[in-house]
């Protein structure tokens, strides 16, 4: 027997995204999102407030950074998401977070995090909070790669468990995409 919830925003996994931008005196801001996710094959999609500092610079400066969290940084991770830029302009440095300035866009990659997505925001609707923006390239440091593949298992991303209010790691290879299910056919 199933037990019914109501309609709720619970899916699982539940990305933990760092979204970075610059203000308009080239401050590095991030915040933590986790309704977001890929829209295309190169486009990503967003429900983020328009009170945050980082989407009033994402609209000005119409570029930002989305890296993903990691399990060595929770904590940093959780503190730009529960600390607010309006209040502490500093709460990057606060986390321990440094940044470098992408080459593909005017927003900044935070240095501990080792895999980001450099995007351009093509639009946003006040009404919806929806964001969208283009991929205009993704970078990851080497240390998470294994024969010049992004490798899960060095990332070691995590999830937002939306039910428990709790970050999980993700977990190991169970199957192959695009391969296993041809047993059935």
């Amino acid at each position: 027997m199933r037990k019914n919830f109501g309609a709720k925003p619970l899916m699982y996994p539940q990305p933990v995204l760092i979204i970075a931008t610059y203000d308009e005196e080239e401050h590095a801001d991030a915040m933590n999102a986790a309704w977001g996710g890929i829209a295309d094959s190169n486009k990503m999609i967003m429900c983020l407030s328009a009170g945050h500092k980082t989407v009033q610079n994402i609209l000005k400066r119409r570029a930002f950074t989305v890296s993903m969290a990691d399990e060595a940084h929770v904590m940093a991770s959780d503190y730009v998401g529960i600390v607010s830029a309006n209040k502490e302009p500093e709460k990057l440095a606060k986390a321990g977070f440094h940044t470098t300035k992408s080459e593909f866009v005017d927003a900044p990659l935070i240095d501990e995090l080792p895999m980001a997505l450099e995007c351009r925001l093509i639009s946003y609707d006040e009404k919806s909070e929806l964001m969208l923006g283009e991929i205009v390239n993704v970078c990851a440091d080497e240390r998470v790669l294994t024969d010049g593949k992004i490798d899960p298992a060095k990332l070691c991303p995590i999830t937002f468990d939306p039910v428990n209010n709790a970050y999980l790691k993700l977990g190991e290879k169970v199957g192959n995409a695009f391969k296993d299910g041809a047993a059935l056919k």
